[in-house]
């Protein structure tokens, strides 16, 4: 049973119908009394209430309804209704518990999606509230992602559990981590894994071209523009689109990016015919959001929009115990892709890389399994073969004790800056980074030339 909560008749009556003829029961109030009154009698799915029932609004009878709704029945999902102009107060039902917030005039197609996602996300917590962390299905692809730590079996069965839906997730981790790799596993066991993926680095792409690239152009658009051509979006349309780097982007390209977000609907540069776009978001970033949403560098109703899902990938060092199973792999990814004899590798070396700090992480681990795989003599990597290689990249640990994390990778990144002479992008490639991951952990720990 679904809960409509509006003072506007035409508008419980517009959602009822649209509910009901997707299968779905509906009970409707018109007021927040008559409303505490069904959700203390009734089992309820789903709760969809609009912010202001007088002539105030303020917003502040939503926030108040919204808080008894929580306490009474804080398993059920809540789903705002507000104008654009009110977003502000739909991120403040957020902040109170609120699941989502549509913006009126709605697309149909979207709040279906969004009220199946808020049921069938509830839905799938319950029924796995009793099931192992460990346990995945036998059909579930992975994509690649390598890990039988505690907390990896644990994310990729919050993979699992959420892929099917098209709620939008949010991934968090360090740079090397496998945050496209999630990316990539949440599409392939989704619905979708049948329509587009398309990657797309925040980071790389320039503001002067952000709305070309994310929205298209038609031909003539801007001197150069020859031809019409399709955005990322657009060539997302039934699929997903990847964000990676969001907390990049700037200020005005995040008010953009935010409509698309909301209404599933762009304009191409140099036209003015809205197009539709049916696409499940993923975001990544290696950046502290809510310290950026703190100090209004990345928009608050952004934010809530993309991280309905978060997914937070722990950085190597926190799972060391992996990086025999990581080391193992690589070898014999290394063997096939240069079609060389899989090497063996001692005890030793595997000692040796699990007390290193891989400020790259996992990247950094491959560069150096491959790397040792082509050097190595007599058909095994020794500890010396990796040692040699990263002498001047990886701080000796031996000598550093009572150095923090920080100290190590600050160690790391200043012998790999010495090694290649201050070249940016061949210390970023060893370090396992990107360049711009560079530039701000050269900033973080205040390193320059």
């Amino acid at each position: 049973m679904i809960l409509i909560v509006d003072d506007d008749r035409a508008i419980r009556q517009s959602l009822a119908m649209i509910l009901n003829r997707k299968g779905y029961e509906t009970v409707s109030a018109d007021n927040p009394d008559s409303a505490i009154e069904i959700i203390r009698n009734t089992p309820l799915q789903l709760i969809i209430m609009d912010m202001n029932y007088s002539l105030s609004t303020t917003g502040q009878e939503g926030i108040d309804l919204l808080r008894r709704a929580k306490i009474l029945v804080p398993e059920v999902p809540v789903i705002l209704i507000t104008a654009w102009g009110s977003i502000e107060l739909a991120v403040e039902g957020m902040r109170h518990g609120a699941f989502d917030f549509i913006i009126k005039p709605w697309n149909n197609l979207l709040l279906l999606q969004r009220i199946e996602t808020a049921i069938s996300l509830t839905s799938k917590a319950d029924q796995s509230s009793d099931k192992s962390a460990e346990e995945t299905s036998s059909d579930f692809d992975r994509c690649g992602f390598i890990g039988n730590n505690p907390a990896i079996r644990e994310l990729m069965q919050t993979v699992e559990r959420i892929a099917p839906t098209n709620a939008p997730v949010l991934i968090l981790g360090e740079n090397g981590t496998g945050k496209e790799l999630i990316a990539n596993a949440i599409h392939a066991n989704s619905r979708r894994k049948n329509s587009p993926f398309v990657m797309v680095n925040l980071g790389g792409i320039s503001t002067s071209l952000f709305e070309s690239e994310m929205f298209g152009h038609a031909k003539g658009a801007y001197t150069g523009a020859t031809g019409e051509r399709k955005g990322r979006f657009e060539l997302a349309d039934k699929g997903t689109i990847f964000l990676d780097e969001i907390g990049d982007l700037n200020h005005d390209s995040q008010v953009k990016l935010l409509r698309v977000l909301q209404q599933h609907t762009f304009e191409r540069l140099g036209e003015s015919r809205p197009r539709k776009t049916d696409i499940r978001v993923i975001c990544a970033t290696n950046a502290d959001l809510p310290a950026m949403v703190k100090d209004r560098t990345f928009r608050e109703d952004l934010y809530y929009r993309i991280n309905l899902i978060t997914l937070r990938i722990p950085p190597l060092r926190e799972r060391r115990d992996d990086i025999p199973l990581l080391a193992k792999h690589f070898i014999e990814s290394a063997a096939k892709s240069h079609g060389i004899p899989k090497p063996e590798i001692s005890q030793e070396a595997i000692d040796y890389l699990t007390r290193l700090p891989f400020p790259g992480n996992v990247r950094q681990l491959r560069n150096m399994i491959e790397r040792a795989a082509l050097m190595c003599q007599d058909g095994c990597i020794q500890k010396s073969d990796l040692d040699d290689m990263n002498r001047d990249e990886m701080p000796d640990t031996a000598n550093l004790d009572g150095a923090t994390l920080e100290d190590l990778e600050r160690t790391a990144i200043i012998g790999a800056l010495t090694k290649y002479d201050w070249n940016l992008s061949r210390t970023a490639i060893s370090l396992g980074i990107t360049r711009q991951a560079l530039y701000r952990k050269m900033e973080k720990h205040g390193i320059s030339r």
